[in-house]
């Protein structure tokens, strides 16, 4: 009998007061869909210490290492960009060739959020659209950091882009869900047996 592939559940819900419930959530959706999802928080990590974050991190990428493929929440986070955490187990993933499903509570692009909340001017002379520091911003229509974007569309599966309410914004699912979808059919489509990373 083949084992369900495995997938891991990235994102700022690690920062919720009910983070485990979320996680434990999340995990029991991925079983219903044929997968085992690996939350972070299943990873035991010292109480304490000096070297508790190195711990941390080590334990995450061993996971990411173990993991078939990822999903990862890029909802805007303390800020108009997705958590930086999250963000890196993105790249690092993908790095290791594996299929990536990214999905955003907000449906606004990067430009469109930032000039709602008053972080965007746009320059008459230079013809750009400006933050703050007067430097640049993207403006390409994408959810945020084209490179973010970009990295799930080269694989063939575009940032799934869902309008959550304010209360719900990091614990909304219905992106989550639609991620597994497509998770469900890459896999599907290697048959039986087959891995459906891209390399090891």
């Amino acid at each position: 009998m083949n084992e369900r592939p495995k997938i891991y559940l990235a994102g700022p819900e690690v920062f919720l007061d009910n983070a485990i419930e979320i996680g434990q959530r999340k995990k029991e959706i991925c079983t219903g869909y044929g997968f085992e999802g690996l939350f972070p928080f299943d990873n035991e990590a010292p109480a304490m210490g000096a070297n508790r974050d190195l711990s941390i991190y080590r334990a995450n990428v061993a996971m990411m290492r173990r993991a078939d493929c990822g999903i990862f929440n890029l909802t805007p986070f303390r800020g108009p960009h997705a958590d930086v955490g999250t963000v890196f187990e993105l790249g690092l993933l993908t790095g290791f060739g594996k299929p990536a499903f990214g999905y955003s509570n907000e449906e606004e692009s990067l430009l469109d959020r930032m000039r709602r909340d008053e972080q965007a001017v746009f320059d008459e002379v230079s013809q750009q659209w400006l933050d703050a520091l007067r430097m640049a911003i993207e403006h390409f229509g994408n959810a945020d950091n084209l490179m973010l974007d970009a990295c799930l569309a080269e694989q063939g599966h575009p940032l799934v882009r869902h309008c959550a309410s304010a209360a719900n914004r990091f614990t909304d699912l219905d992106g989550f869900v639609r991620c597994l979808e497509l998770a469900r059919q890459q896999f599907a489509t290697v048959g039986p047996g087959r891995s459906a990373v891209y390399a090891r």
